[in-house]
């Protein structure tokens, strides 16, 4: 069986937590399947992959251009059993394929415009461009895949019109394998000289964030806690890519308000290849995720496996993930149902946010046992084989 995947991100061109689910799910369906991936950014060297610009050169609008990407790649579908979307950017892709060649569209919903309505900063009329991709996509879908059960409730309740017995939950991956802590030797070593040239003194306590600059990722609320952490503590920020030029001066400001105020304020804005980050992550204590929207949350998966506990908001998908008590610490949080997620007491979350972090933080032989039971729930229940296993499940669902 032939599946075409499209996506916006494939490597090296990866931005955030869809584009690491499309590289994992390839390489473990490529085991049983014939696979093709479809991608934005350029052409690629990887066989079986095909990356592409857009269709006459664009026309200069964020919004449409992701259009002059997709009718390349419909066309190029031709032969696939099946198309597999990702993310609005590639929706409408999968869609024209569906019907110009008569196979089933399957799409997976790592985030839903309606629910970011701040993108609307970014994209201006785009984000009515964005979002009207998406619901034309996923109504017409054969199957949708959620990435976690906290997603699926999402998708229903932002389309109603969908059949619910046509989304269905598959969670999102960990290779566990290759997010382990360093070992002893060359490897300590050299995740050691990481942690020195960042500035990052494993002496003391540490909390780690590692996310894209959105609203969505809750890094201001994160900014504001650590104002309240004990001084001794450590703050290293693995942020980049902001969304909008307001942000990126909401965040930078708040970071040099903090590193005047107290030592041990790291701020990371580049993406780190991926041993460089295990690396970060493991001179670290506790890992925090801070969204006020996350459908499951790759990175706590990430943190997982190297071994931290993670501090996260109880939102989303995060509590399917992070089991309060055990591997971390669930944040509650009130919010506005106006789809921005916003706290509707911000001052109470960023004050129980700062306490929780502070607990983890204190208890270094606790905050190891968190971590140790995080990597094993996160090789039993989120390996990639498994989910290879029910995405296949899914499509045997539409191709009867």
């Amino acid at each position: 069986m032939r599946v075409d995947i499209l996506t916006r991100e494939y490597p090296p061109h990866v931005y955030g937590g869809a584009g690491v689910h499309v590289e994992e799910l390839a390489h473990v369906l490529r085991e049983s399947l014939d696979v093709r991936v479809r991608c934005f950014d350029g052409p690629r060297d990887e066989p079986g992959v095909t990356g592409y610009g857009a269709l006459g050169g664009g026309v200069g609008d964020a919004a449409l251009d992701v259009l002059a990407h997709n009718l390349p790649m419909a066309h190029d579908c031709a032969g696939a059993d099946i198309v597999h979307s990702h993310t609005w950017y590639a929706n409408m892709a999968g869609h024209l394929a569906a019907r110009l060649h008569g196979v089933p569209h399957v799409l997976t919903a790592h985030s839903l415009e309606p629910l970011r309505p701040w993108k609307a900063e970014q994209l201006g009329g785009g984000y009515q461009v964005s979002s009207w991709i998406e619901r034309t996509a996923y109504e017409a879908a054969d199957a949708v895949i959620a990435v976690s059960a906290g997603m699926r409730a999402d998708v229903l309740r932002c389309y109603p019109a969908l059949d619910p017995d046509k989304v269905h939950v598959v969670h999102n991956g960990i290779d566990v394998a290759g997010w382990a802590p360093p070992a002893e030797g060359q490897a300590r070593e050299a995740a050691d000289a990481v942690a020195r040239r960042f500035g990052i003194d494993r002496s003391r306590p540490a909390v780690v964030f590692v996310g894209r600059i959105t609203r969505q990722k809750g890094l201001p609320y994160l900014l504001r806690a650590v104002e309240k952490l004990p001084p001794e503590i450590q703050v290293v920020l693995c942020a980049g890519a902001p969304d909008t030029p307001e942000i990126a001066a909401e965040v930078s400001g708040a970071v040099a308000r903090l590193q005047e105020t107290r030592d041990g304020v790291v701020w990371i804005e580049q993406m780190l290849p991926r041993a460089e980050l295990v690396a970060v992550l493991d001179a670290c204590t506790v890992f925090v995720c801070p969204s006020v929207y996350e459908p499951l949350g790759i990175v706590n998966l990430e943190a997982m496996a190297v071994g931290l506990p993670v501090v996260a908001t109880a939102t989303g998908g995060i509590p399917e993930v992070v089991v309060d008590g055990e591997t971390g610490v669930l944040v509650p949080i009130d919010q506005a149902q106006d789809g921005t997620g916003t706290p509707l007491d911000p001052d109470r979350f960023v004050a129980d946010l700062a306490d929780a972090l502070t607990t983890v933080a204190a208890d270094p032989a606790r905050a190891e046992a968190m971590g140790q039971a995080g990597r094993e729930r996160a090789a039993a229940h989120f390996s990639w084989e498994a989910i290879g296993q029910r995405t296949q499940a899914v499509y045997a669902s539409v191709l009867g």
